[in-house]
């Protein structure tokens, strides 16, 4: 088969190897240069490496518990079951996972976790290890690699996509295939404050709505608790408080247990909310506390974040360092089945870009990286295999019936911007959200969307994008009018403070 994978992170890569190691001419389309995107910036860990005392059941059950009752079983069946073989793959392809003096593979824990399962390199920098290694391994074959194309649209004929538009410089080009495999990445520029690197604009999942494949689950952003208060944004890794950092007022005091009993490893959606209350209710930011571990483990184990703190101005080993929260993983997408079929025949999604079932409500710490290297394997060893008639479900076109005086009673004219899109997002569809605030954000996006000329140059095509998706995602959020797991739904204006 002819095969293009559109994306070069973690989940791309290996479907790309694994596409071409079964046979397939492949080509890798990336967005930026191969290797760019998310996954480079992953400083957790990668979930799958069991103890005496850990199984791949309990590691299940602590991927339902984060997921609020709304993850697919037989997903999370998947993906714990197959991680060891995924994870012994990264380590064959050249990922060098941090060991003991003896050999062993290192464990550590983060939240949601009920054991230490999760493997890291370079103490901080297990996504770029992956990355380098996995782009290595994809320099090594026969895979033809096409850099700096941006996805336009999928070519969709008689029902089924045969093929990408991208756009190259100013030329644009038509790429023909028997199958394509989305793996884009995320939407973190949909807000104000992200740990997304930039150019992650939702491109593919708004590529496959306009093509009608099935999307859900859009209204589940998850915001990571602990990004330095200082711009740009850069991540604090959960890690660090699994190791025993805390969360601290301006009092010194560990609030987060006011909100749940796990206090600083609680799910991560309920770690950023209490976040947020809490630097509404003072005037300096929440700060974390790892003086504790000391100077010399800080900076053994988190190498990349105690040379970024210090490039700043912080020593973390002496004093507690300024944290927020920020937009990090979008738990929804286009939805697929177990080999990562979409409801388009000839497309594929991966990683990211899809939505699995995975993470339900809310994504477990450290499954992110084992996803798209579980199902890229799995999309890639599905191509050309019989295809089942799976039920798609897809939540972009629905309005949800609501007075029309939520919509007119705020002023929606503002002239569109990327920036003002943002802050809308972030304000209205963000960590705390309430019903008028929703009807507004998406009255407001659909008059930028009607009023929007037709895209030309690549950042008009990400804005394009960005709207698109913004207005499925705040159309989803106000149809789900239930809180759960990262969609919070305020009861009143005052519930934020």
């Amino acid at each position: 088969m002819n095969v293009v994978v559109v994306g070069s992170g973690i989940a791309g890569l290996t479907a790309a190897l694994h596409a071409q190691e079964a046979g397939h001419r492949t080509r890798i389309v990336t967005k930026g240069a191969l290797g760019d995107g998310s996954t480079g910036f992953a400083q957790g860990g990668v979930a799958g490496v069991y103890g005496p005392r850990d199984s791949a059941e309990r590691h299940a059950a602590d991927t339902l518990d984060a997921g609020a009752g709304l993850s697919d079983a037989a997903a999370v069946d998947v993906l714990v079951h197959e991680a060891s073989a995924r994870i012994a793959e990264l380590i064959a392809r050249g990922v060098a996972f941090d060991r003991s003096p003896d050999g062993e593979l290192l464990l550590g824990r983060e939240a949601a976790h009920s054991h230490a399962r999760i493997v890291h390199a370079g103490g901080d920098a297990t996504g770029a290890a992956i990355s380098q290694a996995l782009v290595a391994a994809v320099r090594r074959t026969t895979i033809e690699v096409i850099e700096h194309a941006f996805l336009v649209d999928l070519l969709v004929r008689e029902h089924a996509v045969r093929g990408i538009r991208v756009l190259i410089g100013d030329l644009v080009s038509d790429l023909e295939a028997d199958a394509v495999i989305l793996a884009t990445g995320g939407a973190g520029h949909l807000y104000a404050h992200t740990t997304n690197p930039v150019g992650t604009t939702g491109d593919g999942i708004a590529a496959a709505i306009r093509a009608g494949a099935a999307v859900a689950d859009l209204e589940f952003v998850q915001f990571h608790p602990t990004i330095l208060a200082s711009e740009p944004a850069f991540l604090v890794s959960e890690a660090v408080r699994g190791e025993g950092a805390t969360l601290i007022d301006d009092e010194g005091r560990r609030f987060v247990f006011d909100a749940h009993p796990d206090g600083e490893l609680a799910p991560r959606d309920v770690v950023s909310r209490a976040i947020a209350r809490q630097g509404a209710r003072q005037e300096s930011p929440v700060r974390l506390d790892a003086t504790m571990l000391g100077a010399e483990r800080l900076a053994s184990r988190f190498p990349t974040i105690d040379r970024v703190t210090r490039e700043r101005g912080f020593d973390w080993s002496r004093e507690p360092i300024p944290v927020t929260p920020a937009a990090h993983y979008l738990m929804g997408g286009i939805v697929t089945d177990l080999d990562g079929r979409t409801s388009l025949t000839g497309l594929s999604a991966v990683g990211e870009t899809a939505r699995t079932g995975v993470h339900g409500a809310n994504r477990l710490a450290s499954n992110s990286l084992l996803e798209g290297a579980v199902f890229g394997a799995r999309a890639a060893e599905a191509l050309g295999a019989p295809t089942p008639h799976p039920v798609f479900r897809s939540l972009t076109g629905s309005t949800p019936s609501r007075p029309e005086d939520q919509v007119r009673d705020r002023n929606h004219q503002e002239s569109f911007s990327r920036a003002a899109l943002q802050q809308l997002m972030w304000d209205e569809v963000g960590l705390l959200r309430t019903e008028n605030g929703l009807a507004h954000a998406l009255a407001t996006v659909r008059a930028w969307r009607e009023a929007m000329d037709t895209p030309a140059t690549v950042p008009e095509h990400e804005d394009a994008n960005l709207l698109l998706l913004a207005e499925a995602t705040a159309s989803a959020a106000l149809t789900r009018t239930v809180s759960v797991g990262a969609h919070y739904i305020e009861t009143s204006e005052l519930e934020r403070v």
